[in-house]
């Protein structure tokens, strides 16, 4: 972790045990996730035991202690979504990314990860990419929807290799 992240969390907030969530989220926001390094400075410096950091880092699912791919998928597990063939998404997931065991794949551009409810059991079986929610997703609907993102990391790629040839 670099040190100007945690310069700029800290930047004008109270280092107090009651921002400890406030602290992580920012940490997570800068760099993707919270490091180790990052959990033994914020206990630190607000003063709360690195074990009780730790707990409360784990026990959200919206703070990751592992990178994550620049693009994250959601899955919902929920009781509606699985018995509206959620598992076959994940699958999807797995096979269009190429992935066999892992959260993250290894090009580093995806992040797979599944909830047990996204509080949306009508509209089921739910995927979310990169907070955006796609509703009554079917494996095609999910191959169609990985393969934008591809084509789309492409574009970006082929434009700035355009804009800075080497």
């Amino acid at each position: 972790m670099e040190a100007h992240v945690l310069e700029e969390v800290w930047d004008g907030r109270p280092k107090q045990p009651q921002q400890l969530i406030e602290v992580l989220l920012d940490v997570q926001d800068r760099q993707g996730f919270v490091s180790e390094e990052a959990l033994r400075e914020i206990s630190k410096e607000l003063t709360v035991p690195l074990i009780d950091v730790w707990r409360v880092a784990n026990f959200y699912k919206g703070i990751s202690l592992q990178p994550r791919g620049k693009h994250l998928i959601t899955v919902c597990m929920g009781t509606a979504c699985h018995v509206r063939t959620a598992a076959l998404l994940v699958e999807e997931c797995f096979s269009q990314i190429r992935m066999e065991t892992g959260d993250t794949s290894v090009d580093g551009l995806f992040t797979i990860e599944k909830v047990n409810c996204l509080g949306a059991c009508a509209l089921g079986p739910i995927v979310v990419l990169d907070g955006v929610y796609h509703h009554h997703m079917t494996p095609a609907k999910l191959r169609r929807l990985i393969k934008s993102v591809y084509k789309l990391e492409e574009e970006t790629m082929s434009d700035a290799a355009h804009h800075n040839p080497a």
